[in-house]
Order: C-alpha cells, then sequence, then structure tokens
C-alpha cells in the first residue's frame, strides 16, 4: 500500500525501513469521489496530498470570474496550499478539486512536525520537494509569458501524456492561459503537421 509513496519520496534522501515505518504511520489515507472541492478559497489549507490514484485541479478565480488552472496533480504529485495558507497562516486564495474519483495519502500541519520530529531527514526530504515545486512554478511562469500557445500545448502533452484523454478540453486552454476555442485551433494546427 505503501510502496507507491515510499518511492516517491526516496528519490531524494534515503531512508531506512524504521524512518519509511514512522512515515507511513502518521499519514492518513483517503479517497475522494470526483467533483469534490478539498479547498475553498477563504479557508484554511491544513493538509498535503499525496495522489495514489486520479486526478486534481488547483485554480483561482480571476477577476472577470474565470477559472485559471494553476496546477494538476496527477499520480505521484503533490497539492496543497502550502505557501499561502500553511506557511504564512492566510485563508486560501486557491480552489483544489477532484476532477476523477482520487485515493491520497494525507499529512496534516499537526502530522508533518511529528515526523520531523520522529525521523529529522524528512524535513529534508520535504525541503528538496518544496524547491523542487518552486522550479517548476518559475518554469511554468516563464513558460507562460515566453512561449507560444502551440509551444505551451505540445509542453503540456510531454508532461501530461495522459491527461488530454482525461480531463476537459476547457481546463487544458485555462492551464495553458487561452481560449478553449483557440486551443482548438492549436489542435487543429499540430494534426495537418
Amino acid at each position: 500500500m505503501y510502496e507507491q509513496i515510499n518511492t516517491n519520496i526516496s528519490r531524494y534522501v534515503p531512508f531506512d525501513s524504521e524512518e519509511l515505518r514512522i512515515f507511513n504511520s502518521l499519514m492518513e489515507y483517503q479517497q475522494v469521489p470526483k467533483k469534490t472541492m478539498l479547498l475553498q478559497a477563504g479557508e484554511m489549507c491544513n493538509f498535503e496530498a499525496f495522489v495514489i490514484k486520479g486526478c486534481v485541479r488547483k485554480y483561482y478565480i480571476d477577476a472577470n470570474g474565470s477559472e485559471v488552472i494553476l496546477q494538476f496533480a496527477i499520480e505521484n504529485a503533490w497539492v496543497s496550499d502550502i505557501s499561502f495558507s500553511i506557511y504564512e497562516h492566510k485563508p486560501s486564495q486557491v480552489y483544489i478539486e477532484t476532477l476523477e474519483d482520487c485515493s491520497f495519502f494525507i499529512f496534516t500541519p499537526e502530522t508533518k512536525e511529528a515526523l520531523f520530529a520522529q525521523a529529522p531527514r524528512f524535513e529534508r526530504a520535504f525541503r528538496i520537494l518544496m524547491q523542487r515545486s518552486l522550479a517548476v512554478t518559475q518554469e511554468r511562469l516563464f513558460n507562460t509569458i515566453a512561449k507560444s500557445a502551440t509551444e505551451k500545448y505540445l509542453e503540456f502533452l510531454e508532461q501530461y501524456p495522459t491527461l488530454s484523454q482525461r480531463v476537459a478540453q476547457h481546463y487544458i486552454a485555462s492551464y495553458l492561459g487561452i481560449s478553449a476555442e483557440f486551443l482548438s485551433k492549436v489542435r487543429h494546427k499540430i494534426a495537418k503537421t
């Protein structure tokens, strides 16, 4: 049951069996049906979730009332509002919703602190996870500003090869920062080449 998350976290720091036992004992397993709101803007986020199975989107609503998708979290990804809610102790500005039936391992701030106290090397692993998340966010920002819609879509397909069959196209368009109609034109152009 824990092999997937243990493999994921051990990519950054090697752990012995006792450390992994502590890690596994502190997380909570949850199954959540699709279209479930895990977090709403204005709430405090009190979890970090590792996606075992399924697809989640994290988004905000802009000044025009449009949804802007910031992240898709699929198998082996983490999702939360770490930077704003957990570390800044401010109400979240984002929504987190399941797009498919999902299963997760959940950490709360309390269980994570207990983990760090009992198995301190996990603090390094989670720091590396945070650094990787920041690097991905910066790259995404750069791509949004500097790349064409076609380049962004091709990179999306490379990063998420199966997601275009799993989620509605308007979600992908929102993630790419383009309209659904323009995405349709981009896809048609790529199909012709």
